[in-house]
């Protein structure tokens, strides 16, 4: 199940989307702290992150599946949003660096389907960047955020699943311990709880931010073969008025 873009934009337009968008850059900046000369691809609603490396790398691209819809990024610049179908990236082999996927594992109908296509894209030392909801959290417990839709995953389940996709998981860490409330006398409190639940290293965090570099020491993965289309009716023409007549 996919959100609409809207609701994704919208949510990262109000006071809780802005400290979720806070606290899970941190995340991501902490894992991917120097991107200078990477080519960065952001898939799924990557954008609210994707600034972090957009002055830095050599090239920064966002898609978006085209159940969900695209918006528009950046909006000052030439954009650099494409929608695309997930499973057949616009992409030639290794053509990235680092993907980001973020709104997109939980979202996607075949996460192992996704992943493969991530893998064929990326570069052989190309790594990855996870960011799903904890299915132990609050976060994914409530549809009041865009966390709170799709599959949330435990460890073992992402890890299972990267393994098949032939990624090698490399460092781990988790995001947003407040709960989902976004009233603006409880959001002073939000980093505080956040210190709090990773100091503690507390199992209720609304995502985990996981890390994983592709493995080329193992056979490809096998494309999902393209859909075709197959038309039920074969066209024909129609004789002219007559022209039996003339025949005969």
């Amino acid at each position: 199940m996919s959100l609409d873009v809207v609701d994704l934009r919208n949510f990262y337009a109000q006071h809780l989307g802005t400290v979720a968008r806070r606290f899970v850059g941190r995340g991501i900046r902490s894992r991917w702290a120097d991107t200078r000369g990477q080519r960065v691809l952001g898939i799924g609603y990557p954008t609210p992150y994707l600034g972090l490396f957009r002055e830095h790398a050599e090239r920064c691209l966002a898609f978006m599946p085209a159940q969900q819809g695209v918006v528009r990024w950046p909006s000052a610049r030439p954009t650099l949003a494409a929608l695309v179908e997930e499973y057949d990236l616009p992409l030639t082999d290794a053509a990235v660096d680092r993907v980001l996927l973020v709104h997109a594992l939980e979202m996607a109908e075949d996460g192992l389907s996704l992943l493969r296509e991530v893998w064929r894209v990326l570069a052989p030392s190309g790594r990855i960047l996870v960011v799903i909801p904890n299915r132990r959290g609050l976060w994914a417990r409530m549809d009041t955020t865009p966390f709170g839709y799709g599959r949330p995953y435990s460890r073992t389940q992402i890890v299972h699943l990267l393994r098949e996709a032939s990624f090698t998981p490399t460092s781990w860490g988790e995001a947003l311990y407040m709960p989902p409330i976004g009233k603006r006398w409880f959001l002073r409190s939000a980093l505080a709880w956040e210190r709090t639940g990773a100091t503690l290293a507390m199992p209720f965090a609304g995502v985990h931010i996981v890390e994983a570099t592709k493995q080329v020491y193992r056979v490809a993965p096998a494309r999902r073969e393209k859909r075709r289309l197959v038309p039920s009716l074969q066209p024909a023409l129609e004789p002219m008025p007559g022209a039996v007549a003339r025949q005969g």
